[in-house]
């Protein structure tokens, strides 16, 4: 049965795969292994912990697996073993995404940390993606006047600046304000600025400056202070 923590290993010798088997079970882990990348994609696995893959496998090796995991969309975190090291595969399984990248003369203790860093960091970008989500979800629910008022805010501005940068009174931009706070479930301008900043980012972990500030000195509390002048 495949859970979220489930480690899949995708290995053509059976020893390789029986001994990391042992070892993750030893842990309790849940694990599955397939002798080829085609009878793991055949299972159409759409969830799990991590993905560790034999770097050297017939028909399609880990390098190429990992390349149609990302290609399908499909959110796992993938370990590449391989039995000779070599700096031009490591580069470019990184370059994919990668957690890590070893050789398979390992000891069971480096590859249970390179999962448990496989699994925290899934963890992490699932909490990242789903704060995304939420975030952009409430600025969704705002008009076009509001993310206005919401950018002149975010970028430090108090209500007069922003009022004039508008062309609207400073009085019609706290009602704005209190409109946006309202939507956003927000109880003080932090929360609107921290969800507004999440909103912004085009992917887990990378901001897409949306919300630019005009002072690349202001911290988020300077702004924070300045729009509520």
């Amino acid at each position: 049965m495949t859970t979220e923590s489930t480690i899949f290993v995708v290995d053509d010798d059976a020893y390789v795969r029986d001994s990391i088997r042992v070892l993750l079970e030893s842990e309790n882990f849940v694990v599955q292994d397939y002798a080829s990348a085609k009878l793991f994609l055949a299972d159409h696995i759409l969830q799990g912990g991590c993905l560790i893959a034999d770097i050297c496998m017939p028909e399609m090796d880990g390098l190429a697996l990992q390349e149609e995991i990302v290609r399908r969309g499909i959110d796992l975190p993938v370990i590449i073993i391989t039995g000779h090291g070599d700096v031009p595969h490591a580069v470019r399984a990184m370059k994919a995404g990668a957690i890590d990248f070893i050789e398979k003369v390992f000891n069971g203790e480096t590859l249970l940390a390179s999962v448990r860093r496989a699994l925290e960091t899934r963890r992490q970008e699932r909490n990242i993606a789903a704060e995304l989500k939420s975030a952009r979800r409430l600025v969704a629910l705002l008009t076009p006047r509001e993310r206005h008022v919401l950018e002149q805010l975010v970028a430090g501005h108090s209500n007069k600046v922003a009022a004039y940068e508008l062309g609207i009174s400073p009085r019609t931009i706290e009602i704005h304000r209190a409109h946006i706070m309202d939507k956003m479930n927000a109880s003080n301008l932090s929360d609107v600025v921290r969800i507004a900043l999440t909103a912004s980012w085009s992917r887990v972990g990378q901001p897409e400056q949306k919300y630019p500030c005009r002072d690349d000195d202001l911290t988020l509390d300077d702004m924070i202070r300045r729009a509520g002048e």
